[in-house]
């Protein structure tokens, strides 16, 4: 149930503890939401600080106002919140969802690029090859091939996740080119996935694309 709220940011505490009930399942998805008196006797503040913490749910697409019916639960889950998450996940299991993500995006450009996927991915790995000991250049060009080689597996819902999960796709670029314990993916195992994309053959550039980050993954099971 509901704690009263003691102390701290009001409408930040509110929204916690609405958002906590929410993913908790005490309150499914399509459950309308007691009125706002109810919420202020609960938790112990005023209804201006209710109506702010539901507004920022509404905003997240956690929660849906509807007029003159209430307010229902549209999601059990905050997208901002799932990111940060995400973000404060060990690097090893961030790597294992990009080898998820990445592979079978690799095996479908494989049989779905066009030219001008092609002409993408190539100029960002030859603008990765020019950066260089540039490491901030190098990792901005990194991003772009493997952004462009999700593109080329023309799996809108494919390309949504990547994107939704792309601070993090950074986060493991930075480390695997700054960390001198990880091995970095070179240039020649790119320009090999590009090749094998470019052949059509997708069990290859699964592999190829497996094979990036696998070491990395390797040397971090005994660190983490």
């Amino acid at each position: 149930m509901l704690t009263p709220i003691r102390k701290g940011s009001l409408v930040e505490t509110a929204i916690e503890s609405l958002r906590k009930t929410i993913e908790s399942g005490e309150w499914p998805v399509g459950t309308r939401l007691p009125v706002e008196a109810e919420l202020s006797e609960a938790l112990g503040i005023s209804r201006n600080t209710i109506r702010e913490a539901v507004r920022v749910l509404v905003h997240v697409g956690m929660l849906e106002t509807r007029q003159g019916d209430g307010t229902y639960v549209r999601a059990n889950r905050d997208a901002g919140e799932t990111l940060r998450r995400i973000a404060r996940s060990r690097l090893a299991e961030q790597i294992e969802v990009r080898i998820t993500l990445e592979t079978e995006a690799a095996r479908l450009a494989a049989t779905r690029r066009n030219e001008a996927d092609l002409k993408a991915m190539t100029e960002a790995l030859d603008a990765r090859a020019a950066a260089g000991e540039v490491i901030a250049e190098r990792i901005r060009h990194d991003e772009r091939f493997h952004h462009s080689l999700v593109r080329a597996s023309h799996n809108s819902a494919l390309i949504e996740l990547y994107d939704y999960f792309s601070h993090a796709v950074s986060q493991t670029i930075e480390r695997t080119e700054m960390d001198s314990d990880l091995p970095e993916p070179s240039q020649e195992a790119h320009e090999l996935l590009l090749a094998a994309i470019r052949r059509k053959d997708a069990d290859k550039a699964e592999a190829l694309s497996r094979a990036l980050l696998t070491p990395s993954l390797n040397a971090l099971s005994g660190k983490e």
